[in-house]
C-alpha cells in the first residue's frame, strides 16, 4: 500500500503544527516575550485571557492539512496549465 505522506512531509507538517500551537499559546497567555529571550516574569502574563486554548490545537491541525491540500491543488493546476490542458 502506498503511503499517503512521505516521512519528510509528515515531519514538516508536525513541525508546522507544533510551531503554530506554540505561537497560539503565546498569543493567548503572554503580553510580550513569546520567544522567552528573557526569563518569564509575572509582567509578561496577561491578567485576563482572551481566547480559548481548547479549540486551538484542533484548528491548527485543520489549517496544516488544508494548507497541504491547497498546495497539492495548485501544483496540479500549474502542471495542467504548463502542459496545455484546461
Amino acid at each position: 500500500m502506498a503511503k499517503a505522506l512521505s516521512d519528510k512531509e509528515r515531519a514538516l507538517m508536525d513541525a508546522y503544527w507544533r510551531a503554530a500551537n506554540y505561537l497560539s499559546v503565546g498569543q493567548i497567555y503572554l503580553y510580550d516575550n513569546p520567544l522567552l529571550k528573557q526569563s518569564l516574569t509575572k509582567d509578561h502574563i496577561k491578567p485576563r485571557l482572551l481566547g480559548h486554548w481548547g479549540t486551538t490545537p484542533g484548528l491548527n491541525f485543520i489549517y496544516v492539512h488544508l494548507n497541504r491540500m491547497i498546495k497539492q491543488m495548485w501544483s496540479f493546476v500549474n502542471d495542467s496549465l504548463s502542459n496545455g490542458l484546461s
